[in-house]
């Protein structure tokens, strides 16, 4: 709305249609999206997640062969803080039937570098995965273009 001749309800349509592209680039064609690699769940979910000004913590529920069952966003934080606990994630897991979970979050700040903070809680839901039999396959850091994966770091 700060360019000349864009008012709300223009400003709105293009909103709505920058959010229909970014929904369309991660759906993945209308097929469930099967995970192989780290580099797969971030091809997925960097589409939704690169832009955002706030934290957003979601899980992506897995069936047995690793598709994409459901994604589920938990947390809609702050500019550095989105907060989630195991209970919800693994909610979200047993609600849609999965076998396994990955779950991603963003970093508006433009570093995919994980915090302690980050750290801790990828351990605490591994643990919680083990106990329940639902297995924390990894979590993505998106951060514009670029992600981390902590399983690959071996952080899991």
């Amino acid at each position: 709305m700060r360019i000349e001749g864009i008012g709300a309800a223009k400003a709105l349509g293009i909103l709505a249609a920058i959010e229909l592209g970014r929904r369309l680039q991660s759906d993945g064609g209308g097929k469930r999206a099967q995970l192989r690699t780290p580099e797969d769940a971030a091809r997925l979910v960097i589409p939704r997640l690169r832009d955002l000004m706030h934290e957003v913590f979601a899980v992506l529920v897995l069936d047995t062969q690793n598709a994409v069952i459901a994604t589920v966003e938990l947390s809609h934080g702050t500019l550095n803080a989105s907060l989630v606990h195991p209970r919800e994630v693994f909610k979200a897991a047993v609600d849609h039937v999965g076998a396994a979970v990955l779950v991603v979050h963003n970093h508006p700040s433009g570093n995919p570098e994980p915090s302690g903070e980050d750290i801790a809680i990828t351990r605490q839901l591994a643990e919680a995965g083990r106990i329940l039999g639902i297995p924390l396959h990894d979590h993505i850091i998106v951060a514009g273009n670029g992600y981390v994966s902590l399983a690959e770091r071996g952080l899991l």
